[in-house]
């Protein structure tokens, strides 16, 4: 957009000095030039901000990179920045990770409700004695003895029948998932930020590459009048000051511009690149659902809720658990194999007395079973079952204090969140209603100031108010867009 600004004092030592220059043959003077950017600032605002996206493609500047297999920068919208953002996030990653532990956990708390299975074998070798054929030890009946079993073990500490390791397991792995949401959803705004706040930056900077072109063709204008004998030199002077004015503007513009690039490069790559271009949809917003609506998604998909309410439920296990502790525990061994002085399934004991029918001594089986039936008492640990219990309490009621914070603060979230989506949607409709009115106002101006009905000053301000409504449109459907991915953080996806 064309940015011209004529200051009133300026202007009217201006036409002083004209001499014999009647006013009305000045301004048509100057305004031949100004009519020369009609075309661009009366255009639709749709079709200038293709114009403007146009302008930033071809000469936006951007770091050396590596150039695309095609030879053409990569481009990408709005879900493509967020898909890459989500690999190359190391804080949604770690969510991420963390879900795939609270799975491992939930997984080993299952198993922990089921008995282990497991294999044992041992060869005991005594030392003889010369007298006794068992050896010296008398824990040992011989002095080679095997043992092979298979054992089947299940712990079942008092917790045990409460299913209190599955449950905390399964909480964890909901907090888990709540955190995965909710890194997802804070990333998303981000993206979304640095997305559109590089799309305003890009078209700022097209507006001052147009502002400067356009102050530099009323210096050549000005230049050729002076020269003609037309124009004093002072208004000379004040084109030049307006083309340096906007010279700097659009270094300013530039550099914003960069800075936005880099930011979001930054979230969108593994290795740095700004050879990228994104995709401009500041013109097809999305429609605001209602506010039932949003409620609706609200109570069924608030991640900061459910990660709440979990972490309660966890609390509340924790303390059935530390209850639990005073209970006693029980544990059973089964035990199936051999354990004998052969390593064998039947062997023959010489120190039977007892013969068979044949006189030799009984074949013995060495397969067999035992089982272990075992139970533990909690008598006396000097207070560290009580304040155990007492932590796990405090730590409930705190979790409880937490989950009903979060459900007042997602009400009072989605009421600002809406309420600031609901202003910045109605507010688009104003602003494409102002650039209208600016766009009329301006062509009507023009007519007029054919006419000699009007100043220079008025098509100079007309243009200035264009240019201004239509920075405040692009800056207005970026708010829009913030306002969606703050809201979506409550309620999910829409």
């Amino acid at each position: 957009m064309a940015r011209v600004r004529f200051p009133m004092k300026q202007c009217v030592s201006f036409n002083g000095r004209v001499g014999k220059l009647s006013a009305r043959a000045l301004r048509m003077a100057i305004g031949v030039a100004a009519l020369s950017v009609l075309g661009v600032l009366v255009r639709p605002a749709h079709a200038q901000n293709d114009a403007l996206s146009a302008v930033v493609n071809e000469n936006a500047p951007t770091a050396a990179q590596a150039p695309a297999p095609n030879g053409a920068p990569l481009t990408l919208t709005l879900a493509d920045a967020i898909s890459r953002a989500q690999k190359n996030s190391p804080d949604f990653q770690r969510a991420l990770a963390a879900v795939k532990i609270a799975h491992g956990n939930q997984v080993q708390a299952r198993a922990a409700m089921l008995p282990s299975v497991g294999d044992l074998t041992q060869y005991l070798n005594t030392q003889g004695n010369g007298i006794s054929p068992v050896g010296r030890f008398v824990t040992n009946d011989g002095v080679h003895v095997y043992n092979e079993y298979a054992v089947v073990h299940q712990e079942m500490p008092a917790g045990f029948f409460q299913d209190l390791g599955p449950k905390k397991a399964r909480y964890e792995k909901a907090v888990a998932d709540a955190g995965a949401q909710l890194a997802k959803r804070s990333l998303v705004v981000t993206v979304t930020q640095d997305y559109y706040e590089l799309l305003v930056a890009q078209r700022a900077y097209a507006t001052a590459q147009q502002s400067l072109s356009s102050a530099q063709r009323f210096l050549k204008i000005s230049q050729e009048l002076e020269q003609g004998g037309e124009l004093a030199h002072q208004g000379v002077i004040r084109f030049e000051l307006q083309v340096s004015q906007a010279q700097r503007d659009l270094g300013d513009a530039q550099l914003a511009m960069s800075e936005a690039r880099s930011n979001l490069a930054v979230l969108l790559f593994p290795t740095f690149n700004e050879d990228f271009t994104i995709v401009d949809d500041l013109d097809t917003p999305p429609v605001l659902p209602s506010f039932k609506q949003a409620e609706a998604m609200a109570t069924d998909h608030n991640p900061q809720v459910a990660a709440a309410l979990a972490s309660y439920n966890s609390a509340r296990v924790d303390v059935a658990s530390a209850r639990s502790d005073f209970l006693p525990s029980f544990s059973i061994d089964f035990d199936y194999g051999i354990q004998a002085n052969h390593f064998a399934l039947e062997s023959v004991n010489t120190t039977d007395l007892v013969k068979g029918p044949d006189g030799r001594p009984p074949v013995q089986q060495n397969l067999g079973y035992f089982v272990t039936y075992s139970m533990t008492l909690p008598v006396w640990d000097w207070g560290a079952r009580i304040s155990k219990l007492h932590q796990a309490e405090e730590q409930r009621d705190s979790a409880k204090l937490d989950f009903l914070f979060a459900q007042r603060r997602a009400i009072s979230l989605l009421h600002s969140y809406y309420d600031e989506s609901q202003i910045a949607w109605d507010q688009l409709g104003n602003l494409r209603h102002a650039v209208d009115l600016a766009q009329q106002n301006l062509q009507l101006v023009t007519l007029q100031y054919q006419a000699g009905e009007a100043a220079v000053l008025d098509v100079l301000d007309a243009e200035t108010v264009l240019a201004s409504v239509r920075d405040s449109y692009a800056t207005g459907e970026a708010r829009y867009r913030d306002a969606l991915a703050n809201l979506q953080t409550i309620t999910g996806s829409f």
